[in-house]
């Protein structure tokens, strides 16, 4: 728990200096805002990929803050809401309900959605083409799971609803039937885009992101075998002023 606030009043702290850096130093403020394709990569203790994992529709918004650097290149920070996850079916939907629900009748799924406050820092070449600019950019991301829900349909039991838990060992999760564990809440990862600026103005992109973080708890302080990640990929619009 200490870790996980730690992580959160850091994620804070970025975006707030920021903020304040782009007052200083007079750089571009922008919005932007997009719809994410998310998915979970999932592993068992034996190193086997749990397959069923679907993409789930999410979005992204926030902040972006252009930082010049040299002739063409940017450093652009940003603060953002991004809503993640995965609809699991099969072997997945079986995974993260074992201790009730499994095996899974044909139909059952178990969407999950985490709502998070993420700092992605690219690092953009902005070379010209046309009327404005190409947008080739890499770099990470870090993220903290502010909160999640999961809707759970299976052929006993209906529809269920409630919210996901988030803890860094088994052991402090609750026993609370009408929540779900999921994992941790921090989470560091890779971002790519690539798109087209309009003028110095408007922009569109396709991102990608990769998870690097193993979400997956400990289990009384041992290292997790199983692994589960992040992944997603959009395409979103900008508007800087």
């Amino acid at each position: 728990m200490k870790q996980s606030k730690l992580v959160l009043k850091s994620l804070l702290v970025a975006a707030a200096v920021m903020v304040a850096g782009t007052v200083s130093a007079q750089v571009a403020v922008g919005v932007r805002a997009g719809v994410n394709l998310s998915n979970l990569t999932i592993k068992d203790a034996d190193g086997k990929t749990v397959d069923g994992a679907k993409l789930t529709p999410g979005f992204n918004a926030g902040l972006t803050f252009d930082i010049p650097v040299a002739d063409e290149f940017y450093v652009q920070p940003g603060a953002l809401f991004s809503m993640k996850g995965a609809k699991l079916e099969k072997n997945a939907h079986e995974y993260f309900n074992a201790n009730d629900y499994a095996p899974a009748a044909a139909g059952d799924y178990t969407r999950l959605n985490t709502y998070n406050l993420e700092v992605p820092v690219n690092f953009i070449f902005k070379p010209a083409a046309g009327n404005g600019n190409l947008l080739i950019g890499a770099g990470p991301y870090f993220s903290y799971a502010l909160g999640g829900n999961f809707k759970r349909v299976t052929d006993a039991y209906g529809t269920e609803t409630g919210k996901l838990e988030f803890a860094n060992d088994y052991n402090d999760f609750s026993s609370d039937a009408d929540k779900m564990s999921f994992g941790k809440r921090a989470d560091v990862g890779a971002n790519l885009l690539f798109g087209y600026e309009f003028m110095n103005r408007f922009s569109v992109q396709l991102n990608g992101q990769l998870g690097l973080t193993n979400l997956e708890p400990k289990s009384d302080g041992k290292k997790p075998e199983e692994v589960l990640k992040n992944n997603n990929f959009g395409l979103s619009i900008g508007y800087k002023f």
